[in-house]
């Protein structure tokens, strides 16, 4: 059975960055799944709130999330109703990487990625010196298959 129609919202909010939306678009999806399905909605979800996580540089429920989320798709590899699911886990390993790497005192510096480099204005005095560090990890992004 193909998944619902909200489905490409729910993707579509996570490629704009709108994590947090994405979220509750597939936790409404993920609470009527059938059970094979439960736990490819639920880690992308769980990666969409690593990411939200990020964002308020919250980095143990960043990291927590990253691996949760990432463990629940292993299964669905390479692909799964349309997505690249071998991808969305090679991106969301390097943020938990980047994250273990640079530790919690230093999660800023990882958040700085999640702002698009058109947009510099959104950047605080605080995080800009740092923004090459985090440039370098690949774009918040699900990619089709």
């Amino acid at each position: 059975m193909p998944p619902p129609p909200t489905f490409r919202d729910g993707i579509a909010q996570f490629n704009q960055g709108e994590f947090y939306d994405c979220h509750d678009t597939l936790e409404a999806i993920w609470m009527t799944a059938d059970i094979p399905d439960k736990p490819f909605y639920q880690g992308i979800l769980q990666i969409a709130v690593a990411l939200y996580h990020l964002s308020n540089h919250n980095w143990r429920g960043a990291a927590i999330l990253f691996g949760e989320g990432s463990r629940r798709l292993e299964p669905y590899e390479p692909t799964y109703y349309g997505i690249n699911v071998t991808d969305l886990l090679d991106r969301a390993a390097e943020w938990l990487i980047a994250l273990q790497e640079l530790g919690p005192e230093q999660v800023a510096q990882v958040a700085t990625a999640l702002i698009p480099p058109q947009a510099p204005e959104m950047l605080s005095e605080a995080d800009s010196s740092p923004r090459a560090v985090a440039l370098q990890l690949p774009s918040p992004q699900i990619l089709p298959s």
